[in-house]
């Protein structure tokens, strides 16, 4: 199935993310991210949750899933099998949202409610900025396609640049950047973060 010309489509970049999962070490589960002061196994948590509720959002399944605000808890450790877990509930992200009726009405996620054709651009970019996040701690690429940059580039412009508690802190002073470099500035993210060396 593929998604309507004027909808995003999440296929490409739930297949990003899921490659970066696959690829992370058990050595680097407690390797810090650009997340500040979290861990690759938790970022990988918040990805295991994150990946069904959104999921659950496209199909208006609405309950324990949509209705938990993902950090009320803190940050858990990821639990075992996270590498065959998150891509396969990514998949079935991008699956549901490929459906046209998943982008009309309202809907539900981190017990926030909002139309779902504005829904559908904040689950791609949880994806794709949680995807550079855990690529970027672990050595790995991650390159979202054309389309999905342009999207999110639409969506980070309104947000306030001294950034939004809870979310997204200031953002980032970028020169010479990519498209995709201003993307991941304006959501607070250095677009040259390193993992720190050892020690």
């Amino acid at each position: 199935m593929e998604t309507p010309a004027n909808l995003p489509d999440l296929a490409s970049a739930a297949q990003r993310l899921s490659d970066v999962v696959r690829d992370v070490h058990d050595s680097q589960l407690d390797d810090l991210t650009p997340c500040e002061g979290r861990t690759v196994s938790q970022l990988l948590a918040h990805l295991h949750g994150l990946t069904q509720a959104f999921r659950a959002s496209a199909d208006k399944e609405l309950g324990p899933l949509t209705d938990t605000n993902p950090d009320q808890q803190g940050w858990p450790q990821a639990s075992p099998g996270w590498r065959e877990e998150v891509p396969r509930h990514a998949g079935r992200l991008a699956t549901a949202w490929q459906r046209p009726e998943a982008w009309t009405g309202m809907t539900r996620a981190g017990g926030f409610d909002a139309p779902a054709e504005v829904m559908g651009v904040v689950a791609l970019s949880e994806i794709v900025l949680h995807g550079w996040d855990l690529a970027r701690a672990t050595g790995q690429e991650f390159v979202p396609d054309d389309p999905s940059v342009a999207v999110l580039t639409s969506y980070v412009e309104g947000f306030d640049p001294s950034g939004t508690p809870g979310m997204f802190g200031p953002a980032v002073d970028v020169r010479w950047a990519t498209d995709f470099d201003r993307v991941l500035a304006r959501t607070g993210r250095d677009p040259g973060w390193q993992a720190p060396g050892p020690g």
